[in-house]
Order: structure tokens, then C-alpha cells, then sequence
């Protein structure tokens, strides 16, 4: 990620409804949230959350996707990891316990990973 594009991300970020609904899209996963009951969910106007969704598109940190009627956004992943990434490529300075706390931080994101649906939970 070049300089420019984690300023924009960063940007995005830098606002309290639009990081409140960017962390909601992380939590939602992959299959994202339908724009209405992200409306509902964040308690603002539909044509505000319009706005703050552009600008998490626009730093390419959100995306939507049209299924019939409804426009779903999800949270970039790739575009979050480009992010942290970025933040994070000259961590430590050689020194790796400055950035050992970050690194439980990241494996506890293991917890997110999908978990194997049991037989007896699909009916």
C-alpha cells in the first residue's frame, strides 16, 4: 500500500459513525449487511450512511454488491489487510517484544475464523 492510499484509509477511518460502521461490516463478515439494517443498526439516515459508505469505498476499505432489491456492503478484508499492513511493515526495529503484544492481538483474530457446522445443528 502506498502512502496516499493509508492516508485515504485512514481518513475514512477517522470519523465516529463511519468507523462504528466499518467495524459493524467486519463483524457482519464476508456476506456483509444489507444498507437498511445497517441504517437501523447505527441509527442513522439512509442518505448519511450513503455518504459514509462512499468514502469507505472510495479508500478501499468497503464494498457493495446489488441481490435483487438491496445493495449489501461488506467490509473490504484485503483492503484492511493492505492497511494494517502498511502500519505495521516497519514494526519493531529489531526488536521483537515491542511488537509481541500485536502479534497476540493477530492470533487471537483465529477466534473469527468459521467454524465447522455440526450435523446436528442444521436442522
Amino acid at each position: 500500500m502506498e502512502s496516499q492510499a493509508a492516508v485515504e484509509a485512514l481518513s475514512a477511518l477517522a470519523s465516529p459513525s463511519r468507523l462504528a460502521a466499518f467495524r459493524l461490516l467486519v463483524r457482519a463478515g464476508p456476506s456483509g449487511l444489507a444498507a437498511g439494517a445497517l441504517a437501523r443498526g447505527l441509527a442513522v439516515p439512509p442518505s448519511t450512511l450513503s455518504t459514509h459508505l462512499n468514502l469507505l469505498a472510495h479508500a478501499g476499505l468497503v464494498t457493495s454488491r446489488r441481490e435483487g432489491r438491496s445493495i449489501l456492503y461488506a467490509a473490504d478484508y484485503e483492503g484492511m489487510r493492505a492497511l494494517l499492513g502498511f502500519l505495521m511493515e516497519d514494526c519493531c526495529a529489531g526488536a521483537p517484544e515491542i511488537c509481541a503484544p500485536l502479534a497476540e492481538i493477530t492470533a487471537r483474530a483465529a477466534c473469527c475464523a468459521p467454524q465447522p457446522v455440526l450435523e446436528d445443528e442444521t436442522r
